[in-house]
């Protein structure tokens, strides 16, 4: 099951994430998303645990939790929706807006 966990303090690393749900169950993986261009935490992460059970009780009681001053929030993560997220692509439109049309001299 792979678990969503906002409001991370940014002093928390993906061992530290790894730590939090390691005590109710094995955790494939665990990783706390960064910033591309400052490599700082964005205050959230995602935890894939392998028992669904000890991943719905992890989120059960960890849900609330207080982690360095911040109350975390867990919860089942939501598969990306197609054409989410990421940026770019489509189509956009650059061309200029209206001109000012009272000082017609410049043109």
């Amino acid at each position: 099951m792979n678990i969503y966990v906002s409001n991370l303090s940014y002093s928390v690393q993906d061992e530290d994430l790894r730590e939090f749900f390691a005590e109710y169950g094995e955790v494939t993986s665990a990783k706390v998303i960064t910033d591309k261009f400052t490599q700082k935490s964005r205050g959230f992460g995602f935890v894939e645990m392998s028992d669904d059970a000890a991943a719905q009780k992890a989120i059960a009681e960890l849900n609330g939790a207080t982690v360095d001053g911040r109350a975390i929030r867990v919860n089942v993560a939501k598969p990306k929706e197609e054409g989410a997220g990421g940026g770019g692509g489509g189509k956009r439109s650059f061309g200029g807006g209206g001109g000012d049309r009272r000082n017609n001299n410049r043109w």
